[in-house]
């Protein structure tokens, strides 16, 4: 995972990691959250593009990411997310909630 901070668009970028499952949700949780304390982020950016495993634990991490953002009126987008996926993402019901984008655009 990787955290940067797009001047332009006041989205926190996250980069996910190649395996997401509960362990690294527990991790991931904090660091993000921490990051969101600077008041200039506006809103967050999942870029899925390294991701090849993640299991139902993704759900409730952006979920959980969603609610903190949209506190303050800040969004959250997903991009770069393989198909089987983004499926079980909308099946969710995230898609309510998140905006889903082909590609990042950075």
């Amino acid at each position: 995972m990787q955290l940067f901070f797009d001047g332009n668009t006041g989205h926190l970028i996250v980069r996910m990691p190649q395996e997401f499952d509960h362990y690294m949700a527990q991790n991931m949780r904090e660091a993000v959250d921490e990051a969101l304390a600077d008041e200039r982020i506006m809103g967050i950016r999942f870029d899925f593009a390294d991701t090849t495993f993640m299991d139902s634990s993704a759900i409730g991490f952006i979920m959980g990411r969603y609610e903190r953002v949209s506190a303050f009126g800040g969004d959250v987008l997903i991009c770069n997310i393989r198909p089987r996926m983004r499926m079980m993402l909308r099946m969710s019901g995230l898609q309510k909630y998140v905006t889903f984008e082909e590609e990042c655009n950075e």
